[in-house]
C-alpha cells in the first residue's frame, strides 16, 4: 500500500462541510464505495476502496477498487470491458462512504456473475428470486 495521498480533516466542520477530500478509512485502510449508473441512477455494485484506489479513480476518472478476497488493487472492468467512466464522486457527511456516479463500458454490466447489477436478487416469499 502506499502512503495516504488524501488530508486528515483537522476538526469535525473541516471534515463534514470543509473543501477538502479527506476520507476516513477503517481500521483495515478501507472505505465502502457505491457505483451508481449515472444516467438511470440504478445502484451498480458496493466494493471497497483503500487510498490508492480512490487515488486511482480521482486522478484517470475510471474506477478503481481494492479486492478484500484477493487482496489486491482492482481495475473495475480491465478483463471484462465493463470499465466504470466516473462522472462524479461523493462523499457522505462524515467521509467514510463514497458514491460514484459512473457510466458502464463494454456489455453495460457491473456483475462478475453476468448481470448488469449486483443487486439481482430480491428476497420474496422468504427466499431469494433472480430479477436481474
Amino acid at each position: 500500500m502506499t502512503t495516504a495521498p488524501f488530508p486528515i480533516a483537522p476538526d469535525k466542520h473541516a471534515l463534514e462541510r470543509g473543501d477538502q477530500l479527506a476520507p476516513r478509512f477503517n481500521a483495515d485502510g478501507l472505505v465502502v464505495a457505491v457505483a451508481q449508473h449515472a444516467d438511470t441512477g440504478e445502484i451498480l455494485m458496493l466494493a471497497w476502496m483503500n487510498d490508492e484506489a480512490l487515488k486511482l479513480t480521482v486522478e484517470t476518472g475510471v474506477a478503481h477498487y481494492f479486492s478484500r478476497s484477493r487482496n489486491e488493487l482492482w481495475k473495475k472492468g480491465e478483463t471484462s470491458g465493463q470499465l466504470q467512466l466516473v462522472e462524479e464522486l461523493r462523499v457522505d457527511c462524515d467521509q467514510d462512504a463514497v458514491l460514484i456516479k459512473v457510466r458502464p463500458q463494454g456489455d453495460g454490466g457491473a456483475c462478475h456473475v453476468g448481470f448488469r447489477s449486483c443487486f439481482y436478487r430480491v428476497w420474496e416469499d422468504g427466499r431469494l428470486v433472480e430479477r436481474g
